[in-house]
């Protein structure tokens, strides 16, 4: 059994590389690296070399995701897979409700049963597309109890993970990885790992992205900076688990998660370099820009991560965060206006209150969620829009809350389980309720 206190004391002080979309290097071994090749005759100390693939061979270079690996054994010294539970992991396509045109906003995650696990601990609200075709998205909750002993794969999409409670620590195929809630980290498809509790539980929020990688958004008229900064994305160093026995190794796969016993522990990676690579990012660390003379920005603005479609602009998914900011707006209406979108929008809360919505008990609260989605009306509630419409313009600061969106091109169709979850908010349309008519004519 991993203790949440081992693990903490293991992410304590570990050494990062820096940089999005870098090719890194990195070996826990002094020449475990070879020099001059990928895969030369004999690979240095014994080592197997191995390549990862994120992307096609052929795509352009500068798309092309990845990482070759120097490892104990090689990953096709395993056993066969069979079937396992899903518990409560659901894949596109969607299909077991109809499209919900409704706004809807959901409580947290009730508590899970002692033991439960990441990988258990996994609930899917829904997503749209179709992963077999590697199109679209899923909008995961996670609430989990213990650390895994078992090891985890997705075969279907890279995975954004966002904690709202707890840290965790990531023990992946390329090093370690702390990150806490503020924080996120990325792990891209197909790399295997075990996620291992800071504290004695955690919670949070994970975007299965089953399109295109994950990459900062450009910049146009912005410039050359601003938004998220590539240095500040964090890679692991290479480290390694030289471990014989008996290790679970959890594979999803078209929708299904397969499982295999190994007789070693997959996560041998000695030495790697590549650019299909996991990160961590802390939200808190966005270059955030904004309006100085009036009218608020539309939240592209605020977008970290953008997952392109094959339509220029148009996202299969991008990962948006409203980060501390100010606002000095002049005559300006300063919380998020009112409007309809061609893009669904699913918001989850890190901490304290999100300035276009009533937190508290029955509103918009930490480890909640919401989602509108293609072409529903929404916007400030009926409090904040009363408010916000008296308020004293004065240069002001939002540093009271933490809030992100996964903002899709497509329809968010719900799981059959969200559709009628408990936790699911009953009357939200209400907070909208009370929007009284102000229109005088001149005449």
């Amino acid at each position: 059994m991993i203790m949440s206190g081992d693990a903490r004391k293991t992410a304590e002080g570990l050494a990062h590389l820096s940089g999005f979309g870098n090719e890194h290097a990195s070996e826990a071994v002094p020449g475990a690296l070879p020099e001059g090749r990928n895969s030369p005759q004999r690979a240095p100390l014994g080592l197997y070399a191995e390549q990862l693939s994120g992307t096609a061979f052929t795509e352009p270079r500068a798309h092309n995701r990845r990482s070759w690996l120097y490892r104990i054994r090689p990953s096709a010294a395993h056993p066969a897979f069979t079937r396992t539970e899903n518990g409560s992991i659901r894949t596109a396509p969607f299909t077991e409700s109809v499209p919900d045109p409704n706004r809807l906003r959901w409580d947290p995650l009730p508590e899970p049963a002692p033991g439960t696990d990441f990988l258990a601990g996994l609930w899917t609200l829904g997503g749209n597309g179709d992963a077999t075709q590697r199109t679209g998205m899923a909008v995961h909750l996670y609430h989990a109890t213990s650390s895994m002993e078992r090891v985890f794969g997705d075969a279907d999409g890279e995975l954004l993970i966002v904690p709202e409670l707890g840290g965790l620590l990531l023990r992946t195929e390329f090093g370690l990885l702390p990150v806490e809630p503020g924080q996120v980290a990325l792990i891209p498809r197909g790399v295997r790992f075990r996620v291992e509790l800071l504290d004695a539980t955690a919670r949070g929020y994970v975007c299965e992205n089953y399109g295109a990688p994950f990459r900062l958004p450009d910049l146009g008229p912005i410039g050359a900076n601003g938004l998220a900064n590539p240095r500040d994305f964090l890679t692991p160093v290479a480290a390694y688990e030289d471990t014989e026995g008996p290790v679970e190794v959890v594979n999803k796969y078209c929708g299904n998660l397969w499982t295999a016993t190994y007789d070693h522990s997959p996560l041998d990676v000695v030495a790697w370099h590549g650019n299909h690579v996991p990160y961590s990012y802390d939200l808190r660390r966005f270059n955030v820009l904004g309006s100085i003379s009036y009218d608020h920005p539309d939240p592209s603005i605020f977008t970290v991560l953008t997952s392109p479609s094959d339509t220029p602009g148009l996202a299969g998914v991008d990962f948006v965060v409203f980060a501390p900011r100010w606002l000095v707006g002049e005559d300006t209406f300063r919380p998020p206006y009112f409007h309809r979108n061609v893009m669904s929008e699913y918001m989850g809360l890190i901490e304290g209150a999100y300035d276009a919505k009533t937190a508290g008990e029955g509103g918009f609260v930490p480890g909640g969620g919401s989602l509108h989605t293609m072409m529903s009306a929404h916007g400030p509630d009926r409090e904040t829009f009363d408010r916000a419409s008296a308020a004293e313009l004065r240069p002001q600061k939002v540093d009271d809350g933490l809030a992100f969106m996964f903002e899709t091109r497509w329809p968010i169709t719900l799981t059959s389980r969200a559709a009628r979850a408990e936790h699911l908010q009953q009357g939200y349309d209400d907070v909208w309720s009370g929007l009284e008519r102000h229109f005088r004519p001149l005449h």
